[in-house]
């Protein structure tokens, strides 16, 4: 029985550690639901036999960092040569975890308690305290340490072997965390077990949350864990028939709460946060997206916009997700070069850039707004619309050369009745300079004035400049306002969740953040007005074929054939 004890964590803990409540009193360790939850999600990787890689976003004062000392105790208590490391962002926090630890061995039954060396630094060394080095050496100890330490000090775990990593309050820690984590990880083998935990409120969009985007999005190996406020079964009020207001019906209904959990919300939030609605929402999140708020003024109404991001990540309104392949050649004709990309075809994959929601339909017009990776991005990305509502209908966000997205748009474009395409040329005209050559038929104009005649002159793509960008804001602006419901992507919507004004009141993303989604939104909806409003009922008027317009007939496959012949008539010679 005895050994089985030992070697389950959770039986352990809850059989021998104390902890200090909040009233100063110690009593056995046991386990609250959302400890629980965070117990197993580890246990499902070290039964996988897998390092343990966990990042956890969450409401204040959950238990997490109580639960993982108490797994970092047992692990280094009842094993040999096991290291491990908590890191903490401030010097009264490292104190407290140590102290925690300190408790757990104190309070351990004696005949558990391990050999323990005496030690100034914050740190429990189970090893041998005798001087006499035959005595070591017979009787070493479990030779096993926890050290406690805060984060930004010059070269903080760097010299350790650790098999355990607690990063405790990651968002707050001080300088570089990015680099700090970096060099620390180096410490810790990726192997089975081991185990790295990383866990935190928001503060923001700093590093902590990359390390949450980056593991949601699969990028890395650690498991992305999320607590909202309300699985804290503490987290009550007596209610006594208290009017609700609209704002905590709306919760109720949406998170399936009663009314003494709203309670709870509405003393916490006048308490604890100042009756600060998005104090309470960083602290004690109810979604991901709520933890990770906007520190500036919002250009858009965030309640609104995080109720429909909540219903989208509820009801996906994704039909298919890929990209599109094709064959590319390369040809000369009398005009000059172009390309052709023949069979094309929409192929399904499961991390595709590509969103389709809604599949064209047949007359009706579509227009494309792009934003290329240029200064402050590291993304490119298209929107489509269909141009009689305005309703989003696909969207595509990835990484890329410019030729490849470029031909991704335009298949995306001919996907959709030749819809019209709108790329901004801020940073390179190369894209739109691509779709000539692919000599697509819809590329937006603007005009410019010849600098020597001062002749207005139509050329290719969109531009943002002083003047157009406050045009694409108050597009937007409106677009969000009183169109939500046509945004069906999830991507977008957290966007604009981080989209404010900055001191000088210029609407921008929050430092760390992205906006070339809503770019790409705002071009194709200051676009429309160059394409038709309304679906095709008669043909164009037939014109005279000339020979490079046989050329493109000729090469072009079955669907393009057909919009040609209803773009120029019939061929004629």
């Amino acid at each position: 029985m005895g050994y089985s004890v030992l070697t389950d964590p959770k039986r352990y803990i809850e059989s021998f550690l104390k902890i200090k409540t909040k009233e100063g009193k110690i009593v056995p360790f046991k386990l609250n639901e959302s400890q629980e939850k965070l117990y197993w999600a580890i246990m499902e990787q070290v039964e996988a036999g897998k390092p343990v890689r966990i990042i956890i976003l969450k409401a204040r004062q959950m238990g997490f960092s109580t639960l993982t000392e108490g797994l970092i105790f047992h692990d280094t208590a009842t094993h040999f040569l096991h290291n491990a490391m908590i890191i903490t962002h401030k010097d009264e926090a490292t104190t407290n975890l140590f102290n925690m630890s300190k408790l757990f061995f104190e309070r351990l039954p004696e005949q558990m308690r391990p050999m323990m060396k005496a030690s100034n630094a914050k740190e429990l060394i189970f090893e041998n305290p005798t001087k006499d080095p035959k005595k070591k050496e017979k009787r070493p100890g479990l030779r096993s340490k926890i050290k406690c330490t805060t984060a930004g000090g010059k070269g903080v775990g760097r010299s350790d072997t650790l098999t355990t990593l607690h990063a405790s309050e990651v968002a707050f820690w001080p300088g570089d965390i990015l680099d700090t984590l970096a060099g620390i990880l180096q410490a810790v083998p990726s192997l089975p077990g081991t185990m790295v935990i990383y866990e935190s409120t928001a503060n923001g969009f700093n590093a902590f949350k990359t390390l949450w985007d980056d593991a949601v999005a699969g990028k890395t190996d650690f498991v992305p864990l999320f607590f909202p406020w309300f699985e804290m079964q503490s987290y009550r009020k007596p209610y006594h028939g208290e009017e609700l207001t609209a704002e905590e019906k709306d919760i109720m209904e949406r998170f399936q709460l009663d009314h003494e959990q709203i309670m709870w919300r509405r003393w916490c939030m006048a308490n604890n946060c100042n009756n600060d609605a998005n104090k309470f929402r960083q602290e004690y999140p109810a979604t991901p997206e709520e933890a990770f708020i906007a520190t500036g003024e919002s250009v858009f109404d965030t309640e609104a916009i995080s109720k429909r991001l909540y219903y989208l990540l509820e009801n996906s309104p994704v039909v298919k997700r890929g990209c599109f392949t094709y064959e590319k050649t390369v040809k000369d004709s009398q005009a000059g070069p172009f390309i052709l990309l023949k069979n094309r075809e929409f192929v399904e994959k499961d991390n595709g850039e590509i969103e389709i929601y809604r599949e064209p339909e047949d007359g009706v017009p579509y227009v494309i707004g792009g934003d290329t990776a240029g200064d402050g991005s590291d993304r490119f990305t298209l929107q489509v619309l269909d141009n009689r509502t305005g309703e989003q209908v696909a969207r595509l966000m990835r990484t890329y050369d410019e030729d490849e997205y470029t031909e991704q748009a335009y298949c995306l474009g001919m996907y959709y009745n030749t819809a019209l395409i709108a790329i901004e040329t801020n940073f390179s005209t190369h894209p739109n300079k691509v779709l000539e050559w692919l000599r697509y038929p819809r590329i937006y104009e603007r005009e410019v004035p010849d600098n020597y005649t001062g002749a207005m002159q139509k050329t290719y793509g969109f531009r943002t400049t002083t003047v157009t960008r406050p045009l694409i804001v108050a597009g937007l602006v409106t677009y969000f306002r009183d169109f939500l419901h046509y945004i069906h992507d999830v991507e977008t919507l957290r966007e604009a969740l981080t989209f404010i004004r900055n001191e000088k009141g210029k609407a921008e993303a929050e430092q760390g953040a992205h906006d070339d989604l809503l770019m790409g939104l705002g071009i194709a909806l200051q676009s429309r007005t160059q394409h038709k409003m309304e679906a095709e009922r008669t043909p164009k008027k037939k014109v005279k074929w000339t020979a490079d317009m046989w050329e493109d007939y000729r090469n072009a496959d079955a669907k393009t054939k057909a919009y040609l012949r209803e773009r120029w008539g019939e061929p004629t010679r």
